[in-house]
């Protein structure tokens, strides 16, 4: 959601009206999963569902959604089948939203997906077309945001928004006769990176880590490496110590040691070494780079079992430019093999055996 959601926010200040559309129900076998999101205007696409014959057809109705100026939500059902020039073989229902003003509800969004507060987003549609139009509910453990007249109706949808808060995925599902709703449990990632370092390769990571339901803290010295504008899931950090910035790093994080200078990298390599409680720390450079820093790191009391747990070189086996684009999509492709197994942590070293 947080591309989509920063383009609506876009779509929203330059007053271009926009459709939301949502992959609202599945069955069989389908390009993306319900949840999935991508928003069109008029010359412009954000996000995809999945490409192809759906893809192509989802933005044709939005299209025309956009010239009608309608509000209305509306639900679209595609069997991927020969009369799709699809061959998934299933079943995908598409949710269609047209914005043409701030909805009532975008600010509360914008705040809790910043905060990185889970919560379940609710969108409601009436069968019957006459019926009277409900706003989206935005579902805390403790509060909801929103508010519909009818309120039962609304405390079942609450009752059922809060059994999906832990671990739930998105699921379209009955409220009453004439009343559906697709409910969107949005977690806080435990997708955590620290990128040290905002030169080419910084750079260049940054342009394909950004594109992944991550949290970057990307952390230089220098003011002037940091381009002018980054994408909504990253945070700069400007620091006269950088080295001193791991302590802040979340458990679990995934590491990335890539400054202009060897001596910090050294410095943030020790640091977290010793501090631990990370999922994946990665030093850029040479086998010969690491021997060295094996060396001095060793005489500075970091211990074999702690020194294992340092990737260098980083990026996944068998691709060996030295392109930055090269090396940010060999980095990338490592931390996602590492994210889907079943690997834990790195302890603390109080928890290391020694």
């Amino acid at each position: 959601m947080p591309d989509c959601l920063s383009a609506l926010n876009d779509c929203i200040r330059d007053r271009m009206p926009a459709v939301w559309v949502t992959v609202a129900r599945v069955r069989g076998s389908t390009p993306r999963e319900a949840g999935t999101k991508m928003l069109v205007t008029q010359d412009t696409l954000y996000g995809t569902i999945g490409g192809g014959n759906l893809e192509f057809e989802a933005i044709s109705i939005a299209r025309k959604l956009l010239t009608t100026a309608t509000t209305a939500t509306s639900l679209h059902r595609f069997p991927l089948g020969p009369s799709l020039g699809q061959c998934c073989g299933g079943v995908a229902e598409l949710l269609f939203e047209p914005i043409n003003q701030p909805p009532s509800w975008l600010a509360a969004l914008n705040r809790l997906s910043e905060a990185q507060h889970p919560f379940v987003m609710v969108t409601p549609i009436r069968e019957a077309p006459a019926a009277e139009s409900l706003e989206k509910l935005l579902v805390t453990a403790s509060d909801c945001l929103g508010q519909w007249p009818d309120v039962a109706l609304q405390a079942r949808a609450l009752l059922q928004a809060r059994a999906l808060l832990q671990g739930g995925v998105a699921q379209w599902q009955s409220l009453g006769p004439t009343l559906q709703a697709l409910f969107e449990p949005v977690q806080a990632t435990d997708f955590h990176i620290d990128l040290y370092g905002a030169g080419h390769v910084g750079k260049a990571l940054i342009h394909v880590l950004s594109t992944l339901p991550c949290r970057i803290r990307w952390i230089d010295s220098r003011a002037e490496q940091f381009p002018a504008t980054v994408p909504a899931t990253v945070e700069c950090l400007l620091s006269d110590a950088p080295e001193l910035e791991a302590d802040d790093a979340p458990a679990g994080s995934y590491v990335l040691v890539m400054t202009h200078s060897h001596p910090l990298d050294q410095a943030i390599c020790e640091r977290f070494l010793r501090r631990g409680a990370y999922r994946y720390l990665g030093l850029i450079g040479s086998a010969s780079k690491k021997r060295k820093f094996e060396q001095r790191l060793r005489r500075a009391g970091i211990s074999a079992e702690q020194w294992a747990t340092l990737t260098c070189p980083i990026g996944i086996a068998g691709i060996d430019g030295k392109q930055p684009a090269e090396i940010a999509i060999a980095v990338a492709a490592q931390l996602l093999q590492i994210r889907h197994t079943a690997a834990v942590p790195v302890t603390s070293p109080a928890d290391t055996p020694a």
